[in-house]
């Protein structure tokens, strides 16, 4: 999605973009009431080396920097922004500052910008950081402005902003870009598990009985944890389906919806199989090992892993023949999960779903598609993502049957196979105040103009049912900005509950596909 730069009649500079959504502020908290929940972290090395040497390298004079976070365009025109309030929480909360972790930065970094002629005892700014502590106790003279969780806003948009509060503190701002540009992550699959989202409601759309479209909160499940780089990615990330959905296999993500946006519990899951334990049971006892599965699971759903040797014939001859009745007391009471494990998703999905219909038989809905008794449905979880979600919900539907009756698990195509710059996200320094004197900050690459920066001060406000970004702005702006404060001075401003971020990610009903742009 391009963005279009005009000028209104304020004079101020718009960048325009397309279709939004509605915008809620969360629910105030007391100023100072929360500390970082990871006390042990030490803020002053959560950087890049080189922004360690980078008090020097300001303009003589400076003593405001002001920077913004924003996606610079990427896979998909849209992104829903999440998880700031993670890393402030985590990190940025209360006392982050302590002379213990002054010293231990000091003693790494006198070796790590050392040389042959010994250790360099000048290169850490230890009177800043002293400063902060001496005069602020510990906590980060920093003001963030943010979007509201869950929003749903239009690439090449301001999502946060950053600035020091102390003039002393300008080369703090993006001495924290490192940490807080982590956002990236759970922002992009929040982002990315919406899309897949909209995939799979427009199908169900289509094919479904309306009572059904809901369930599509449980039609994409999360089995990432393995997948992911480290627990914070499985926490952050699988969070971020959550935005979205319901069904995880992800507990570290229940932990982190848990910790730092007060739910409960968001997500859910079932007993299920594994290879393991079906194989263990030996090639000729498959059978048995599925009736277990039945039998230790009357009632509720249960799923079953049924590729282990031949899928076709545990569909037919097992579920379908030896099983079935057992199957069938399930009715009204629970259902079995059918889980085929490999093999090309379509012509196998099709042709276990023309066994289950000869099998269990199939009847037609409302809107003339073919669908599962509601005691046996199936879920396909191997190599899910947004393009194979549209090919196998395209085929089924061509040959007649509703996606009603299949579920979707994805692991690495949902939380890992995605990166910063599948949505292009960047983070900028726009003004900066030198001599007492606002100065726009900007870059504009001759090579690349994709990553020309914003300049000023930024406010993004609703323009219709969508949003612009205002740059260059004064503060006179009759435009009231759509970011608020969620951070200052150590202390969370804002805490965001995981109902209202959901409530603002939402897919709309009838919500048209945009395939996603090959860049």
């Amino acid at each position: 999605m391009s963005s279009v730069k005009t000028a209104d009649g304020s004079g101020h500079k718009v960048t325009t973009t397309a279709a939004g959504s509605a915008v809620t502020a969360g629910a105030p908290v007391e100023p100072g009431s929360s500390l970082a929940i990871d006390p042990m972290a030490n803020i002053i090395l959560l950087t890049d080396s080189y922004k360690v040497s980078h008090y020097k390298q300001y303009p003589p004079g400076c003593t405001k920097v002001y920077s913004y976070f924003e996606s610079r365009g990427g896979v998909y025109s849209d992104v829903v922004f999440f998880g700031l309030q993670y890393f402030i929480k985590r990190y940025l909360c209360g006392v982050v500052v302590t002379q213990e972790k002054i010293e231990e930065a000091a003693d790494l970094y006198k070796d790590h910008f050392g040389s042959p002629a010994g250790p360099d005892e000048k290169a850490f700014y230890r009177e800043g950081w002293e400063y902060i502590l001496n005069n602020y106790g510990g906590k980060l003279p920093i003001k963030i402005r943010a979007v509201p969780e869950g929003t749903v806003v239009p690439a090449k948009n301001v999502l946060f902003t950053l600035e020091n509060t102390d003039p002393k503190c300008f080369w703090l701002t993006n001495y924290l870009e490192t940490l807080l540009v982590q956002v990236w992550y759970p922002m992009t699959v929040a982002t990315h598990s919406r899309e897949q989202k909209k995939v799979i409601k427009h199908f169900l759309e289509q094919s479904a009985d309306p009572e059904a479209i809901g369930g599509v909160v449980f039609k994409l499940h999360d089995f990432g944890f393995r997948g992911v780089s480290s627990v914070e990615s499985a926490g952050t990330g699988g969070a971020a389906h959550l935005v979205n959905f319901l069904g995880t296999d992800t507990i570290e993500a229940i932990q982190c919806c848990r910790k730092y946006y007060g739910e409960k519990c968001a997500g859910f899951s079932i007993p299920a199989s594994e290879h393991s334990t079906i194989t263990s049971w030996g090639a000729d006892h498959e059978c048995d090992a599925m009736k277990n599965m039945l039998e230790s699971y009357p009632t509720g759903l249960v799923a079953c892993v049924s590729d282990s040797y031949d899928v076709f014939k545990a569909c037919s001859d097992y579920w379908g023949t030896e099983l079935i009745d057992l199957i069938k007391k399930r009715d009204g009471s629970g259902c079995l999960v059918i889980r085929p494990d490999s093999g090309e998703p379509v012509d196998t999905t099709l042709k276990i779903f023309a066994i289950l219909d000869d099998k269990f038989g199939m009847t037609t809905n409302t809107k003339g598609f073919k669908v599962l008794p509601p005691y046996v449905r199936v879920i396909w979880g191997d190599g899910i993502d947004y393009e194979s979600l549209v090919y196998i919900c395209t085929e089924l539907v061509k040959a007649g049957y509703s996606t009603d009756s299949i579920g979707f698990g994805s692991g690495g195509g949902l939380l890992q196979k995605l990166n910063r710059d599948t949505q292009k996200c960047a983070f900028k320094c726009s003004e900066c105040v030198v001599d007492g004197k606002a100065r726009f900050v900007f870059k504009d690459p001759i090579t690349d103009k994709g990553k020309k920066s914003k300049k000023g001060q930024l406010k993004l406000v609703k323009d219709g049912d969508s949003f612009k970004t205002l740059t260059e702005c004064t503060g006179e702006e009759a435009e009231e900005d759509v970011m608020v404060d969620v951070y200052c001075d150590g202390a969370l401003l804002v805490d965001y509950s995981f109902a209202d971020i959901r409530m603002r990610a939402e897919v709309a009903d009838g919500l048209p596909l945009a395939p996603p742009k090959k860049e």
